[in-house]
């Protein structure tokens, strides 16, 4: 029986853990950087033993200060966790060295899965279908587009879609270079893109006496940069027979490599019968062209695990931990029951190429009857060193309408003040077309609808200017002991807000309160009902409205039944010396150097999109490029450097 384990992870997947482990009687140890001194998952263990450093290769890829860890606290068991060191067959054979109980597969099984090529070569030894590889020197028109792939890892990194020949050696070189710098290993293959495919998975769950179950399958089609943003389960739309294929290559390739504990098992489903693919795919029979092909296999507990827990009413961490105590699975697994959908909130800028974002989390608070799993809590510091997902929120309906319902309302009243997130662009994928009609999935679908989702539309910026006025309203409250009234004439209150996100709405708000109440420029049919400093009841043609309003110093959030909507207040008078020389390229948030261009200096010619230098923050590559065809004038920093937001990066004369 264990008795106390440590989580060699952070944030939320480490609270995830900690969670089963206090409804078990089992004792919590975490470990944590010196940037996650003061990290939840720190304060929520029973023992928390410190990893000196920031950078995740000084601390949670460690697994020697790990192992020494789990002996100090007196530990007997180990739980990887996702990411970091989860898929290193070294590390966990060193926790079984060290007589630690290792919550996971085999060693052996995680070394035949741990390289993408090695893995496809075991799965096509065993039966299951794969996509054929592309050989890039002879790769030929006819053959795009093409993806780019990183041997040694996941998560987006070292991945590139390629559509033109003439870019092929340059994505090869830079998926290189980012899997070298992510996972140690430069190792990458080139493999058919299959647009607009669907990425569906098999959950597996196998026990130490052959028993082998899948869980049904998730959806994961709707991602950014190859990362996934928002999971499902069941699977929809998928014909039963094609459903069925998937269970029976999922089990096979768990068996393949006597798999034990949870795992994921990968593929892409095509739209129809691809002619790349190598005999034998997985095809759904007489009901559609649709086939499936392997993509790879996770040997770890899933980011989107809880939409499988919802709909099998499981808990596949205590699953886990009894597997490793030796228990055997029961013959089936339990029926699945109606629907799961679980979104990523990611401290990001989806309008600005994504951009990761800082600052403080002051505040996320969802409403009653979903799951919030969380790595951060009210108050606390969202940095550069580590992802920026901020926490999953799943909603579990009988029906997939209902569940996509159910979450869509949570996250539109969810109240979320801090940097910018992801929020308003999972509402509104939640309420597309193109997602609620099971049929129209794919990977492709925020390359074509990115542009209309992150855009304004006429309803969002009148919602928003309402939330504005009462943003101004609450301030002139704040500021004034007799709540902003004033008993004589006067000109009008002026207030300008910008609202988050890369659009960059500016909203000036004029408005006069007396003792008649409220006179607001652009606002007719406006009456205020109740003001205070945090809250503000305004009647909106006709309609009673309440808003919640929260300040930070200049950051402004508005929480009401229309949304929650975040501003920043602009000051009365700017400072007329601000500016930067023309063609200056500023950090657009604080990261590392990574790469510049090879062989580039000040003095150079430049072309108009040409890649200059790459920074890393929050475990993404951000390309930085010329903004137009000139010289290279300057180029202050240098490999390995730390920035800030505003930075001083390069500057390119026109």
């Amino acid at each position: 029986m264990i008795s106390s384990l440590l989580v060699a992870n952070r944030g939320e997947i480490a609270r995830r853990v900690f969670r089963t482990c206090r409804e078990l009687g089992i004792s919590t140890v975490a470990v944590y950087s010196d940037a996650d001194a003061d990290a939840p998952h720190v304060r929520e263990a029973d023992t928390a033993v410190r990893l000196p450093g920031d950078a995740p290769a000084d601390t949670y890829l460690r697994g020697d200060l790990i192992v020494r860890a789990a002996l100090a606290a007196g530990a007997d068991a180990v739980h990887p966790g996702y990411g970091f060191l989860s898929e290193n067959a070294g590390f966990a054979a060193a926790v079984a060295a060290a007589g630690l109980v290792w919550i996971g597969p085999p060693p052996a099984a995680i070394e035949a899965m741990a390289s993408k090529t090695r893995a496809k070569e075991l799965m096509a030894a065993a039966g299951v279908p794969l996509l054929a590889p592309v050989d890039p020197a002879l790769a030929t028109a006819a053959e795009l587009p093409l993806l780019v792939k990183a041997a040694a890892g996941g998560g987006g990194r070292g991945m590139r879609t390629v559509t033109r020949l003439a870019d092929l050696d340059a994505e090869l070189a830079a998926a290189r270079a980012e899997a070298a710098s992510a996972f140690g290993d430069g190792e990458v293959f080139v493999e058919p893109y299959v647009v607009d495919g669907r990425h569906v998975e098999v959950q597996i769950l196998a026990d130490a006496y052959g028993t082998v179950w899948t869980l049904g399958t998730r959806d994961c089609s709707l991602q950014r940069r190859h990362q996934k943003v928002i999971e499902e389960a069941p699977a929809p739309a998928l014909p039963d027979p094609l459903r069925s294929a998937l269970h029976e290559a999922a089990a096979r390739a768990a068996r393949a490599v006597d798999y034990r504990g949870a795992g994921t098992v990968e593929f892409l489903v095509a739209p129809g019968a691809a002619s790349d693919a190598r005999p034998g795919a997985l095809d759904e029979g007489d009901s559609g062209p649709a086939r499936a092909y392997f993509l790879e296999m996770n040997t770890r507990l899933q980011v989107e695990h809880p939409v499988t827990e919802a709909v099998h009413q499981l808990d596949l961490v205590a699953l886990q931990l009894r597997i490793a105590e030796g228990e055997r699975l029961d013959g089936e697994p339990p029926a699945p029951r109606g629907h799961a959908v679980e979104a990523r909130l990611y401290a990001e800028d989806p309008a600005a190429d994504w951009q990761p974002q800082t600052g403080t989390l002051h505040r996320l608070a969802v409403p009653d009857g979903v799951r919030l799993d969380s790595g951060v809590t009210d108050g606390d510091p969202i940095g550069v060193h580590y992802d920026p997902m901020l926490a999953k929120v799943i909603a579990w309906a009988p029906t997939r309408d209902e569940a996509v319902r159910r979450l869509a309302h949570a996250l539109e009243r969810t109240h979320l003040h801090g940097p910018v997130t992801n929020r308003d662009l999972l509402v509104r994928s939640l309420r597309h077309p193109d997602f609620t009609t099971p049929a129209r999935l794919g990977t492709g679908f925020y390359g074509r609808h990115l542009a209309a989702l992150t855009a304004r539309d006429t309803t969002r910026t009148a919602r928003e200017r309402v939330a504005a006025l009462a943003a101004a309203l609450a301030d002139a409250a704040g500021r004034s002991r007799f709540g902003g009234f004033r008993n004589v004439p006067s000109q009008p209150q002026t207030k300008t807000y910008a609202a988050d996100g890369g659009t960059g709405a500016e909203y000036e708000i004029r408005y006069r309160l007396g003792r008649d109440g409220l006179t607001a420029e652009d606002f007719p049919d406006v009456r205020l009902l109740g003001l205070a400093p945090d809250h503000v009841v305004l009647e909106v043609d006709g309609l009673r409205r309440e808003f919640a309003v929260a300040r930070y110093g200049d950051r402004v959030h508005v929480d009401s039944s229309l949304g929650g909507y975040a501003f920043t207040a602009r000051p009365r008078f700017p400072d007329p010396t601000a500016g930067t020389e023309p063609g200056s390229l500023l950090a657009p948030m604080p990261g590392t150097v990574v790469r510049i261009a090879p062989g580039l200096t000040a003095g150079d010619r430049v072309g108009a999109g040409q890649p200059l230098l790459w920074l890393e923050a929050m475990k993404m590559e951000h390309r930085i490029t010329a903004p137009a065809a000139g010289t290279l004038t300057a180029l202050p920093v240098r490999t390995g450097q730390q920035v800030e937001v505003g930075t001083l990066l390069a500057v390119v004369t026109e």
